[in-house]
């Protein structure tokens, strides 16, 4: 069975009202009902927590009955599940829709069955319609189906021979301007940015992302302390136009619950992807961890070793390998030339993404 060209307009339709919605803990979705004619009936979208989703909001503006023989176009499957809202199956089997076209299954284990329950209920349904598009959109929703929490990008900047400073501290600027470009448009595209206290203490940082001119992007990352020390008054970061979250961070060993935890915390705040910026101790805690799913290093083409007296800046501290066959391994993905600076992306090939819990939408989809 598969979808008529109708029925794949309507589908970009629903795709670019998904896109009105707001991106967070629920997903994008939008929904077109079809006459049994083709013709378009109504339209609706999912708003965010708490509201119709979007099959519920197209079925409202049209009178009842009008949708009996239908068929609902939407961008994810409809939900079989009991939450804030009642299931999206459930009604559209009461509005006697005779056919169901969606895009991409629900990864969730409490909200999925959809499908099959149309289809118990005599319901003609295609799946997999525009998968591509509708999974490009969702793509960062879907990221945090699947590994239960939200996708972490550690990343840091480097010399040559793998320090992040100079012995004496001082670390600006190890990269050049292209580099820390290409750091705030990441930063950008991040929901949040996690630093240590200790990196606070010691550069001040803002932690926005900016323009090559200074300014602000439109979306900046909700700012994100770890450590028992107190943020002095005048921290730039406490100007930050989202505030902070500052939460313990000193003991962050591999069996420490306090990673996961703000993990956790983030993911309940909408936020899908994590940049993780702030000094070789939360680096290497949040590798020991198992918590990273991309690595970025900046290398600069330049030499710093340690100093006359010992003193030492390396890019990381300890991982917990104490022999060769316990390094991490990482697989590279990426190779990019950033002005004299290469920037190489890699993935840790030690992670596998655990299967998502079932509340992860709070019965939002």
């Amino acid at each position: 069975m598969t979808a008529t060209d109708r029925e794949q307009g309507a589908m970009r339709r629903a795709l670019a009202l998904a896109a009105r919605g707001p991106r967070g803990v629920n997903p994008q979705v939008g929904a077109v009902i079809l006459s049994p004619a083709g013709d378009v009936l109504a339209e609706g979208w999912h708003r965010g927590a708490g509201t119709a989703h979007a099959e519920v909001d197209a079925l409202s503006h049209l009178p009842e009955g009008a949708a009996r023989g239908a068929t609902a176009v939407v961008t994810l499957e409809p939900c079989n599940h009991t939450g804030r809202t009642g299931p999206c199956v459930q009604a559209l089997i009461a509005a006697g829709a005779a056919r169901v076209v969606y895009a991409v299954d629900d990864p969730n284990s409490v909200a999925s069955g959809g499908a099959a329950r149309l289809r118990a209920a005599g319901v003609e349904v295609v799946g997999g319609v525009l998968a591509g598009d509708a999974a490009a959109l969702l793509d960062s929703w879907l990221t945090v189906q699947r590994l239960g929490r939200p996708h972490v990008t550690v990343k840091w900047a480097q010399s040559l021979d793998g320090r992040a400073a100079a012995p004496d501290g001082t670390s600006r600027w190890i990269t050049g301007a292209a580099a820390r470009a290409d750091v705030h448009r990441r930063r950008a595209a991040a929901d949040a940015i996690v630093a240590g206290i200790g990196t606070v203490l010691a550069d001040d940082p803002a932690l926005t992302a900016r323009r090559d001119d200074g300014t602000l992007y439109d979306h900046q990352p909700l700012p994100v302390v770890l450590g028992r020390r107190r943020i002095p008054a005048d921290a730039a970061v406490l100007r930050h136009p989202h505030g902070v979250l500052h939460r313990d961070g000193e003991n962050l060993g591999g069996e420490s619950p306090n990673h996961p935890s703000v993990l956790d915390e983030l993911r309940s705040l909408g936020v899908h992807r994590v940049f993780v910026e702030g000094g070789p101790t939360i680096a290497s805690a949040f590798l020991r961890a198992g918590l990273v799913d991309e690595v970025l290093a900046y290398v600069a083409p330049t030499l710093i070793g340690r100093g006359a007296d010992g003193a030492d800046r390396p890019a990381l501290g300890p991982l917990g390998v104490e022999t060769i066959a316990d390094r991490r391994r990482l697989a590279v993905t990426g190779l990019e030339r950033l002005g004299d600076d290469l920037l190489i992306v890699a993935t840790p090939r030690s992670v596998e993404a655990p299967a998502a819990p079932g509340s992860t939408t709070e019965g939002e989809h």
